[in-house]
């Protein structure tokens, strides 16, 4: 298979604190990877590198054969690598209408004020109803998103992410904090992202892990555990100490 992300010895330190030791990994093309690992394993960390929020302190990541190490956040958008928060970073003035307009106009670089002009750019438009529908937001398009609830924000926050057309998408642990009632609809937008597109899943819910992931990676303390098919790492004798038990899904 190819490789959409390869992660190379990629090293940060904070003085004295190795929050990310080494670490060398592969996203395949179209894979379905989840990230997992106990709090304060590094995995947020590991992630910020990833997008251009830190900048590594050795190491190379590599994004379809491009090496965007130094390349800034905005940058790495528009060669294909996108995200979500654990804490939505939204525009809560804004409805998910003009949020949607406004990054399709951005990826299309047509400048922000695109979306502020609606009707006037009709591939744009399309686009924007495509991508509310598809994550079953057409009811509340044109409501503030500060009043929405919590499970629509972050379906509104992994749409505003594949708005952006990317080949590679980190999700931050897209199910944190959303009510039960809320959940399902965010696993079946998750279960439902395009095949071709790459998904690294950093998450704590090992019931979406094991039935999202085709191919797990453990990091503890900074560090490259474990890596393998679910049934390897929930048998990893290894990785159960770790979780207490906690990976048991025979």
């Amino acid at each position: 298979m190819t490789v959409a992300l390869e992660i190379k010895s990629v090293e940060k330190r904070f003085g004295g604190l190795i929050a990310t030791n080494n670490v060398t990994m592969n996203l395949q093309r179209g894979a379905r990877h989840a990230l997992i690992g106990p709090n304060g394993a590094g995995k947020t960390t590991l992630v910020n590198l990833l997008t251009g929020v830190l900048q590594p302190s050795g190491g190379q990541i590599i994004l379809n054969g491009e090496d965007i190490t130094r390349l800034p956040v905005h940058t790495r958008v528009l060669r294909g690598l996108s995200r979500t928060f654990q804490i939505n970073q939204l525009y809560a003035d804004l409805s998910p209408l003009e949020t949607i307009g406004l990054a399709v106009s951005e990826r299309m670089r047509h400048g922000r004020d695109a979306w502020r002009v609606l009707g006037s750019r009709t591939e744009i438009n399309g686009e924007i109803y495509a991508t509310l529908e598809q994550f079953k937001l057409t009811d509340v398009m044109h409501e503030r998103t500060a009043t929405l609830p919590y499970g629509r924000q972050r379906m509104l926050e992994i749409a505003v992410a594949i708005a952006t057309k990317p080949s590679v998408l980190l999700l931050d642990e897209p199910a944190a904090g959303v009510p039960e009632s809320e959940r399902h609809d965010i696993l079946a937008a998750v279960a439902s992202l395009p095949d071709d597109v790459s998904v690294l899943l950093i998450e704590h819910d090992m019931d979406l892990v094991f039935t999202f992931a085709k191919y797990i990676s453990v990091l503890v303390n900074g560090t490259l555990f474990a890596e393998g098919t679910p049934d390897e790492v929930a048998n990893d004798p290894r990785v159960k100490a770790v979780y207490l038990g906690g990976l048991d899904h025979d």
